[in-house]
């Protein structure tokens, strides 16, 4: 019997918990009957909210027996939520989604209907439009695919969603990549296996408000181009020997300028003055790159647990 994990990481979804599950099931019910021997499981991350997520969760995991829930101790942010999930799915496929209905459930028949036939390991889906968001935030978003295409080895496809589904080889290699310092869209191109990409238009969400303002996915860019990427430290590297050209230039003008023509050198005191604000802010620039990798590299060799549950109906049932 072939059965199908959907991980939900959820953060603040109490309102729209309801519409998701009622219109996911309704899915996995029609796919139940359409292929035999299909079974799902529900796996519920609540990544420490603050309202009555968790109390939803607990209602559903009541009602339904293939639902289940994670509770973390604080929130620990999203990625840790889908690591969470991954860890402790069972199914031979697993899918993730979010629980806003920005993921439309009407995908997954199509996505294990191309599983099913071997050529792929993963079905993932991407937007390619962004309708209802603000200009700025669209235009930065695809800046930042168009860079780390450029600076980084892993396929990440403009407009990629987390919305994807998986064969249990992919989950595996996703599970084998345990850095505390996580970009699932990055990973998920690194550990490389075939896939097969289903477009879509951008879906409001059904309920509540986005947490994730231009400030996170700013920081969360800069975590991603970190993680799959050296190009920073070559470009502080590059920069400091153009600037170190240019001062050994500016030396040498110097230099020829007061022997050709004695006491000529001009005061120039506030184009000085700009000069060294430039390359001090270079420097500052450059050192602030080097500290990115080295805050990356000091959370790594700490070893801090990528989440910590407060409680759960996963370990109860393995009792």
């Amino acid at each position: 019997m072939k059965k199908i994990s959907i991980i939900v990481p959820c953060y603040k979804e109490e309102e729209a918990l309801p519409y998701f599950w009622k219109e996911t099931s309704q899915v996995a019910g029609k796919m139940s009957e359409s292929f035999e021997d299909l079974s799902f499981e529900f796996i519920f991350v609540d990544d420490g909210s603050s309202d009555d997520t968790l109390k939803v969760l607990k209602k559903l995991a009541e009602e339904n027996s293939s639902v289940k829930y994670i509770s973390f101790s604080r929130n620990f942010g999203k990625e840790a939520a889908i690591y969470a999930g991954l860890q402790n799915s069972t199914g031979d496929y697993v899918a993730m989604m979010d629980a806003d209905l920005q993921d439309p459930p009407s995908l997954l028949p199509e996505m294990y209907e191309t599983l099913l036939q071997g050529e792929y390991d993963c079905v993932a889906t991407r937007r390619v439009t962004r309708k209802g968001e603000p200009p700025i935030r669209s235009f930065f978003a695809r800046q930042f695919y168009k860079l780390m295409r450029k600076i980084s080895n892993a396929d990440i496809v403009d407009g990629a969603r987390d919305f994807r589904l998986m064969t249990r080889k992919m989950v595996d290699a996703i599970l084998s990549v345990k850095e505390y310092n996580r970009f699932s869209k990055g990973i998920f191109g690194w550990v490389g296996f075939k896939t097969k990409w289903l477009e879509y238009e951008n879906i409001e969400r059904v309920k509540g408000e986005t947490k994730w303002s231009f400030w996170k996915l700013l920081f969360y860019s800069i975590d991603g181009i970190v993680a799959f990427s050296t190009a920073p430290l070559a470009i502080s590297s590059i920069a400091g020997i153009i600037f170190c050209i240019i001062a050994f230039l500016g030396i040498i003008f110097t230099i020829v300028r007061q022997l050709i023509w004695p006491g000529s050198s001009a005061f120039g005191w506030a184009s000085t003055v700009c000069i060294i604000l430039l390359v001090a802010g270079i420097q500052m620039f450059c050192i602030g790159i080097l500290g990115q990798y080295l805050s990356k590299t000091y959370l790594e060799v700490k070893d801090r647990p990528i989440y910590i549950v407060r409680e759960d109906n996963i370990s109860e049932e393995n009792k």
